[in-house]
């Protein structure tokens, strides 16, 4: 069986957490699926909102489906360490959260009290 792949680009000058990326897309996603999550700057991820969601602002996270099998998940990390005492959890924990969150995304959920109950399932998995 192949493995589909799950490319992590940072285009930032800051620092990722350790985080288990791979797990998580396998876990939420399967092994087949393609993945790329890429950290982007503020101006980058504001272009891509409004270009694509005609939102004129940075966003924290943004989830793209390609097809049925692969998607992509970009992040302003400005933004996630702006963000994260809002959400009462440290800056590592709500990355993972978005993370989360852009994962369940991608496998076709919307906002809504089921995600929400995915994402802690999720979240309690991976603490």
């Amino acid at each position: 069986m192949e493995v589909a792949s799950c490319i992590i680009s940072n285009k930032t000058k800051g620092k990722l957490p350790r985080l288990p990326f791979v797990q998580m897309k396998e876990t939420i996603l399967g092994k087949e699926y393609e993945f790329g999550i890429s950290f982007i700057s503020s101006k980058k991820q504001k272009e891509l909102n409004s270009k694509l969601r005609g939102i004129n602002t940075t966003t924290n996270i943004l989830s793209f489906p390609l097809s049925e099998t692969s998607g992509e998940i970009t992040i302003d990390l400005s933004k996630v360490k702006k963000d994260y005492p809002l959400f009462n959890m440290t800056y590592k924990e709500f990355l993972k959260f978005l993370v989360i969150h852009g994962l369940l995304h991608l496998k076709g959920y919307d906002h809504g009290a089921i995600m929400e109950k995915q994402e802690k399932k999720f979240l309690k998995k991976f603490s």
